[in-house]
């Protein structure tokens, strides 16, 4: 009975917001900006009425079903194995959801979510550097992949300080963050070349005087 979490991740994860907001809106996000129906790119092409309620709901469907895993799961702690498996397949549905052909966002809103409850000095550790990145370079997709970099090696500074060591928690760290990484494989070559977009404020139009 457990390990009905698991599949109850994958089918909250794999539940599309980014691409309902479009569809609410009359549009196929999939056809516009840089075609992904994660949350940076509804905000880009919907603006922050729509971009911010999508990402808090991608935070969300990554939060609840590892959290209330961890609760009702009768797991063997520290390790939480059924949240750790919920986590990752909570990631991989909205990564590859069903619904629109196994094709979904790059996973970094609901992949902070999915490890908020399982190591959440490690997320706001990555956090951190993700704002850091995007203020310094206006790169969503740096700072992104900045911070997946970041799961493991801060988790690793994490054990030095308390002395405690996870190995499995380690490897879901390492695990979710490579995926992050993986998922964002077009957006470093673009980096490479230097024709990434940067995500710059839109300018006011001045009024007539």
């Amino acid at each position: 009975m457990d390990y009905l979490w698991i599949l109850i991740g994958y089918l909250a994860g794999a539940t599309p917001f980014g691409y309902l907001a479009g569809r609410m809106k009359g549009i196929d996000i999939r056809e516009h900006g840089s075609k992904n129906i994660g949350s940076t790119n509804v905000l880009r092409v919907l603006g922050k009425g729509i971009g911010y309620p999508v990402f808090a709901l991608d935070v969300l469907k990554g939060v609840l079903p590892v959290l209330l895993s961890r609760i009702y799961a009768q797991d063997v702690e520290p390790v939480g194995l059924v949240p750790a498996l919920t986590s990752i397949a909570t990631i991989l549905g909205h990564n590859y959801t069903f619904w629109l052909g196994f094709k979904g966002g790059k996973g970094i809103a609901t992949s902070a979510g999915a490890l908020l409850p399982i190591m959440p000095f490690t997320i706001l550790a990555a956090v951190t550097l993700w704002i850091v990145t995007f203020l310094t370079t206006r790169y969503v997709s740096l700072g992104s992949i900045v911070a997946a970099l970041t799961l493991p090696a801060s988790f690793l500074l994490q054990g030095l300080s308390t002395g405690e060591w996870n190995g499995p928690l380690l490897g879901l760290a390492s695990l979710i963050g490579g995926l992050a990484v993986f998922k964002h494989r077009a957006n470093i070559d673009r980096l490479r070349k230097g024709t990434e977009n940067k995500f710059e404020r839109k300018k006011k139009t001045a009024e007539p005087a």
